[in-house]
């Protein structure tokens, strides 16, 4: 009944997922891929989780 006011949990990685990006993205611009490789690897375990998320909603 109450479902509407539940956040949903993969927004929220959403967000994190695209502030990663971002972050990579200004370190590739600075020159500094270490943190470009770091800041993507994050991103990918975010994706991971946003997928494993949208799996276990579409059952």
């Amino acid at each position: 009944m109450f479902s509407i006011f539940k956040s949903d949990p993969s927004k929220k990685l959403r967000k994190e997922y695209d502030a990663k990006l971002e972050q990579g993205m200004q370190a590739q611009r600075k020159g500094d891929i270490k943190s470009y490789a770091m800041l993507s690897a994050e991103a990918e375990k975010i994706w991971s989780e946003i997928e494993t998320l949208e799996a276990k909603k579409a059952k």
